[in-house]
């Protein structure tokens, strides 16, 4: 059963966002996703000095504060606890989790509201199996920033309830990611492995089933 934390733990996430060269929408979701598990796997957080924190998060509720940066300020951060990922033009960080009393300040400056971006015009094929399929509910309206979070939730209920075997060639084979547009929703919903249902803090209703999710190995 997850805990209530007080203060509330939350796991940062930023993305660069130029004026001159925005990323695509889907193109952040699929970063923000591969950041999360790539930060997750990461061996400092598996048996190192992130053990700690990411266990005491996971222990209450997972929650994804995604912020937009550019110039300096995304420099800026890129010194604190993380992993950083770059997938078809978008760059994303995640960052170890931590108390929202404690952000760091050069965090705290990256804005929270405001992230929202076109859609991809061409959003490529699948990567080579194994990677994990990723769809968002497109009854519901979010901006990208919520997109992006909830991407990143149901990579992560991915990673942990995965059939092991799955879960080890995707491991293996460096944690790719795909983000599903104009596939039907219904049929996305009978492969998927996890559910992200949304505890309703930001933008959607609680309980609203945001995004879901599947490995694909073959």
């Amino acid at each position: 059963m997850q805990l209530d934390h007080d203060p509330p733990w939350a796991m940062q996430l930023a993305v660069r966002v130029e004026k001159a060269a925005p990323p695509a929408h889907g193109a952040v979701c699929a970063a923000v996703a591969m950041a999360v598990v790539s930060l997750l796997t990461d061996p400092r957080a598996t048996g190192g000095e992130w053990r700690e924190p990411v266990s005491h998060w996971e222990a209450g509720r997972i929650r994804k504060v995604a912020r937009r940066a550019r110039g300096s300020r995304w420099e800026a951060v890129q010194h604190l606890p993380g992993v950083t990922v770059e997938h078809a033009g978008a760059r994303a960080r995640a960052f170890v989790p931590g108390p929202v009393t404690e952000v760091p300040p050069e965090l705290a400056k990256l804005q929270v509201a405001g992230l929202d971006l076109a859609g991809d015009e061409d959003p490529g094929s699948p990567p080579a199996a194994p990677y994990a399929a990723i769809a968002l509910n497109p009854h519901v309206t979010m901006s990208t920033g919520k997109a992006a979070a909830q991407s990143g939730h149901a990579a992560h209920l991915l990673l942990r309830r995965a059939d092991e075997q799955a879960r080890a060639a995707w491991l293996d084979g460096g944690l790719a990611v795909h983000l599903l547009r104009g596939a039907q929703w219904a049929d996305c919903v009978s492969r998927a492995t996890v559910a992200v249902q949304d505890a309703g803090f930001t933008e959607v209703p609680p309980g609203t089933t945001t995004a879901i999710a599947w490995l694909v190995t073959g």
